[in-house]
């Protein structure tokens, strides 16, 4: 949900929060809204597709602070998009938004467009960090208020929906949260902070606190809005003169002033609606009346998942279409939350990338992989499909793909998938990879999933990435395993400023592989250990290295000292090139008498790119 607006008027009015020292205290964080302002407000860069493990290193530092302060943090993430389709209009709208900033972005514009892979970083950092962690079946706002409601302790969030939850303990907006300004009191620590309290706010405007889900609903949230049924109400006419765009809302709060009770408000508000029929009535008061439901606060179902591991029930809508073995991961987050659209909705919501607008969308490139995901997760039964949600060009395409099943897949059962003989839940990746398992053999095993990605991109990207992107992928993923094993900082200097939008573009297809690719590794069980991602890729790098091997740099020049450097390389680069398949768009390097096809003409160029043997 959220409140157009309502953050602008209470931050003018800042008197309404409370200045304090927060520690020593649990904090219930909204985990999808954390992620976003981390790596935003840190100033990371946004258009070259990912700082991936300085986000991590955010993370790690963010909590950190908390737990110097001895505050004991539970971070929940949404699930799936609402089951009962009455936010489809405002995510909709959120998409097509995303899509114009994305382009945006490419041609030079700033814009706040999280990259590919960082709610994956995200993830995977708390994990590693033993940070409590729990995915809702739906959105999460409603069960992060009710939790914290439960245990009288504070909410972590910039959703501006906290300001309408009655909470015990009130609300602490990120924005005003100093966790790089960690300070001291003897041998205590604390982080200075803002609390806001719906008394405080209610006392500072004259309202009955009862009252704040009907002002949030006829101010206009997500699930309601008045004027997109046609109706105004000039709430203005109210508000002291010269209050410019706050007025809207002051008017509609001094209006609400002479009400006690919610009914009463719905009793009157349509004599300034104006004449409608019945059936317009009924609309309203419907539409008002959902509008307000999302703040009444249910028994919080985490609190048993949070204090012994016990996954919640499933909700109504839930039950019945969510197999048994996969209740407990998605709680854990170990498995995506897009597979509850899927499952539920049959829908995918797709990631828009920074890409210029006249391209293709990136997430083409692994609607095979998808597919293969679709067909565990539905079947393939006469006239099963998921509904994509993709761009085409700059406008939000719904775009209807069939789940497919072959090879080793037909092998397996949605309800006992998770039994599946590891030997056959592998298969299935590779073959939805197009990667034989002996390729992978030789490599660490958490890199055997990205170079299997990366035999992909190379073989369905198009344009096809010429050999300068595939070696500059793979001198970063060299730097960023060695800078691992030994805790190392960058070593070549980077350029956030130039961006070449084709370089980005296969660089783009790449992440939507491995996202894709992780997704299908997850609901199969596993059978490859999934990557760290921040160790990966890091956009700024890779594109930095494109242009110094474009402009005549040696691979080996850009390679980092020391001995175990080159022979990852190398091992990368020899997976990456080994036994490239013969089929129409593919025929081994080096065949004598046949004209070279496109792939095999990047083979050649690739295999005279490695390095020279050492003598």
């Amino acid at each position: 949900m959220g409140v157009q607006g309502l953050f602008t008027l209470i931050e003018g009015n800042s008197q309404i929060y409370e200045d304090i020292h927060f520690r020593n205290s649990k904090l219930v964080v909204d985990g999808n809204n954390l992620s976003y302002l981390l790596y935003f407000d840190t100033g990371l860069d946004r258009r070259h597709g990912g700082e991936y493990d300085t986000f991590e290193d955010v993370i790690e530092k963010f909590i950190k602070a908390l737990r110097d302060s001895e505050i004991e943090l539970y971070v929940v993430l949404d699930g799936g998009t609402d089951s009962s389709e009455r936010k489809f209009e405002t995510l909709r709208k959120r998409a097509e938004d995303r899509i114009q900033q994305a382009h945006n972005a490419a041609m030079g514009q700033e814009e706040r467009i999280l990259p590919p892979l960082a709610k994956a970083v995200f993830k995977q950092t708390l994990a590693k960090l033993d940070v409590s962690l729990a995915q809702c079946i739906g959105e999460a706002d409603q069960e992060i208020a009710s939790l914290a409601s439960e245990w009288r302790c504070p909410v972590l969030s910039n959703d501006s929906d906290f300001y309408v939850f009655d909470l015990p303990a009130g609300f602490l907006p990120i924005s005003h949260f100093q966790w790089k300004a960690v300070s001291h009191r003897g041998n205590q620590t604390f982080i200075p902070c803002k609390r806001y309290t719906t008394s405080s706010f209610c006392t500072f405007f004259k309202i009955e606190r009862r009252l704040l889900p009907v002002f949030s609903a006829v101010a206009g949230n997500d699930y309601v809005k008045l004027r997109d049924m046609g109706l105004m109400v000039r709430w203005e006419k109210y508000a002291p003169v010269g209050r410019g765009k706050l007025s809207r809302l002051e008017g509609l709060l001094r209006w609400l002033r002479d009400f006690q009770r919610p009914e009463d408000v719905l009793r009157t508000l349509p004599d300034l609606l104006g004449h409608m029929s019945r059936q317009k009535l009924a609309e309203v008061r419907d539409g008002l009346s959902l509008g307000m439901e999302g703040y009444q606060l249910p028994p919080s179902s985490l609190q048993s998942f949070f204090s012994d591991g016990t996954a919640p029930p499933l909700p109504p809508e839930a039950r019945g279409m969510v197999p048994d073995w996969a209740h407990l991961p998605l709680t854990q987050a170990r498995l995506n939350n897009d597979l509850l659209d899927v499952l539920l909705l049959k829908r995918m919501p797709l990631t828009t990338a920074v890409d210029h607008g006249d391209q293709p969308s990136a997430n083409l490139i692994s609607r095979p992989i998808r597919q293969v995901m679709y067909g565990l997760l539905l079947g393939v039964r006469d006239g099963v499909q998921v509904e994509e949600l993709d761009r085409e060009g700059l406008r939000l395409a719904r775009i209807p793909v069939r789940p497919v099943l072959s090879g080793g897949a037909q092998q397996l059962n949605l309800d006992s998938l998770h039994e599946a003989e590891p030997s056959v839940r592998l298969r299935v990746c590779l073959e939805t990879l197009g990667v034989n398992e002996t390729t992978l053999t030789g490599l660490p095993a958490h890199l055997r999933l990205p170079v299997a990605v990366t035999r992909y991109w190379l073989q369905k990207a198009s344009p096809r990435p010429d050999p300068k992107l595939v070696q500059a992928l793979l001198l970063g993923m060299e730097d960023g395993e060695i800078r691992r094993q030994r805790e190392a900082t960058r070593g070549l200097p980077e350029d956030t400023d130039r961006m070449d939008l084709g370089v980005a573009h296969a660089y783009n297809q790449w992440q939507a592989s491995l996202k894709d690719a992780i997704h299908l590794n997850q609901v199969l069980n596993f059978p490859l250990p999934e990557p760290q991602i921040a160790w990966l890729f890091r956009g700024t790098l890779v594109h930095q290295l494109v242009r110094r091997l474009r402009s005549g740099t040696e691979p080996q020049l850009l390679l980092r000292r020391g001995a175990s450097s080159e022979p990852l390389y190398r091992a990368l680069l020899a997976a990456v090139l080994q036994d490239q398949p013969q089929d129409a768009t593919s025929i081994p390097a080096g065949r004598r008498g046949a004209a070279p096809q496109p792939l095999d003409d990047l083979a050649v160029r690739l295999g005279q790119l490695q390095l020279p043997k050492k003598k």
